[in-house]
């Protein structure tokens, strides 16, 4: 049976599902210091595993004021512009079929066929 980490009456909302951490789990962990994914991870296992809660970690991570990801930092501090969605290639214009003279096609061009 699993329990919930939530107050009676109240659902949690689970952001690893691996390691069964909860939004409030990880929230305490930032009120009591961690500012990192990997600082979270040391104290509860989030995002050890499969990795797909470490956006939300990020994310919860960036409400509470802590810094944004070191990728982040980098890329500012290179000055790169944030990703740009790419633009969609210029329509064609169709071009016809060229023609073959003396063409072999259905029936060709024997007479009597």
């Amino acid at each position: 049976m699993i329990h919930s980490a939530a107050p009676p009456g109240e659902t949690a909302m689970y952001v690893c599902m691996c390691h069964a951490v909860t939004e409030d789990q990880v929230k305490k962990a930032i009120d009591a210091g961690a500012d990192t994914p990997r600082q979270i991870a040391k104290g509860c296992r989030a995002g050890t595993d499969c990795g797909s809660c470490v956006r939300r970690i990020q994310a919860l991570l960036g409400e509470h004021g802590a810094r944004p990801c070191p990728t982040a930092r980098l890329a500012a501090k290179l000055g790169l512009a944030d990703p740009q969605p790419p633009a969609a290639p210029a329509p064609q214009t169709p071009q016809a079929a060229p023609v073959v003279a003396g063409g072999g096609g259905v029936g060709g061009d024997r007479p009597g066929r």
